[in-house]
């Protein structure tokens, strides 16, 4: 069995009195969800949510490392794979999406994310970030 960890975050920022939220659309799977990826050797979970969330969407970010939810899954029949979840307020709104990954960069209100997000997990993040960002105000 091979084991993959990736991390990455519910990016928020508040705009016209609304809580949106960055959503990413992927290249191959065409699947809607958050920037998120592998964990590379001496990084820390928060370093590497920060460091993939800039790569693939060019926003940079404050890493709330209060709200902290993990999803794991099966992507093939001999791996397992966690993703780790942080809330983060991004510091910027210029997107610009990774050329060989996303093909797709949004901001979306919270409340209409959950018609986005392909997959059960990720709509149980967002609804828990949700509550987490909405106590932050």
């Amino acid at each position: 069995m091979n084991y993959e960890k990736s991390c990455g975050a519910i990016v928020y920022r508040k705009f016209h009195g609304n809580t949106e939220i960055l959503l990413i659309r992927h290249i191959k799977s065409g699947y809607w969800s958050f920037p998120k990826g592998h964990v590379e050797a001496g990084e820390t979970e928060a370093e590497t949510a920060m460091r993939e969330i800039k790569e693939e969407t060019n926003v940079d970010v404050l890493i709330d490392t209060g709200f902290r939810e993990t999803v794991s899954f099966s992507p093939r029949r001999d791996t397992s794979k966690t993703v780790v979840y942080f809330v983060a307020k991004a510091l910027n709104s210029d997107t610009k999406p990774q050329e060989e990954e996303i093909s797709e960069i949004r901001w979306v209100e919270i409340g209409q994310a959950l018609s986005y997000l392909t997959y059960d997990n990720d709509k149980l993040v967002v609804t828990k970030a949700k509550a987490f960002i909405a106590l932050m105000k």
